[in-house]
């Protein structure tokens, strides 16, 4: 028996490591006010800089469609979003969240503008009674030619396409066939996109103008339930075709979630909800 005051490194046991403090890890549904419904996120609250690797880690750890880490600094947030394959340039449901996310625990007063810095600039997120307007850029959809094999990879005839500058997006003639489509994810990983956006008008829906999906196999999201950045790139296109600058999209995934959003010349506000599901504590943070 070791004597008191003894280390017991004489004994070839090494001393127990101080355990670091652990983060806040919360997941919310973003785009809906119901639970278990809309695109889940986990937000990461940090209490320093953390390297790119470490996060990748935590973000597969999670196994959500993003992982959006949060270091509050004092005139802005810096945010940043992982899949859990690799790091994305603009995220919609992950800001959602992480904004939902300061308001709810106090870390942002209410009522105050948050100004995220990201790897596509800063965004704003407001809050506008129980829904966040987000304001992102809006991303130009160019017509472009249907790739050779898209019919069979979506299981459905194309339309028109469009490329954006991340995904493809591709009109299909009916909303049911939106709906129902069942394609090949390891055809459209081929594809070179981030990810295809599937979508048509509504029918005869006076809740929404459009419908859409959205699939990203290459960046291991095989669908996104309810994805914010690709109404960045269907707002201009149905703007367009509609003749309207407000308009509200469907996302038509198994859980499904709604996004308002407002064209503003080079920008778009996104308008969606936000429900808290869990709240836990990140131990590996070292």
């Amino acid at each position: 028996m070791a004597e008191a005051g003894h280390s017991c490194l004489f004994y070839g046991v090494p001393e127990p490591k101080a355990n670091p403090v652990p983060l806040p890890m919360t997941v919310i549904d973003a785009f809906t006010a119901t639970p278990f419904a809309g695109n889940p996120a986990a937000v990461c609250l940090l209490d320093v800089e953390r390297d790119k690797p470490w996060m990748q880690l935590v973000a597969r750890e999670m196994n959500h469609a993003e992982t959006a880490f949060l270091l509050v600094r004092p005139d802005h947030v810096a945010l940043r979003w992982f899949t859990p394959a690799v790091e994305v340039d603009l995220c919609g449901h992950a800001t959602l969240a992480s904004a939902h996310l300061l308001w709810e625990t106090g870390r942002i007063p209410a009522g105050a503008t948050i100004r995220f810095r990201t790897r596509s600039g800063v965004l704003t997120a407001e809050q506008d009674g129980d829904w966040i307007r987000l304001d992102f850029p809006a991303l130009i959809a160019t017509w472009a030619d249907i790739p050779p094999g898209l019919s069979d990879a979506l299981g459905a005839k194309p339309v028109s396409a469009a490329t954006s500058r991340f995904d493809l997006l591709v009109e299909l003639e009916h909303e049911r066939v939106v709906r129902e489509l069942k394609p090949d994810l390891q055809m459209l990983a081929r594809l070179p996109f981030r990810g295809v956006i599937v979508t048509a008008q509504a029918a005869n829906d006076e809740h929404y103008d459009f419908v859409s999906r959205f699939f990203a196999p290459q960046v291991g999201v095989p669908e996104d339930p309810v994805t914010g950045s690709a109404h960045c790139v269907l707002a201009p296109f149905w703007g367009e075709r509609l003749g309207q600058t407000s308009m509200i999209g469907y996302q038509a995934s198994p859980r499904g979630g709604t996004v308002k959003v407002d064209v503003a010349g080079d920008r778009v506000k996104l308008g969606g909800q936000a429900v808290t599901v869990l709240r836990a504590e990140l131990l590996a943070a070292g």
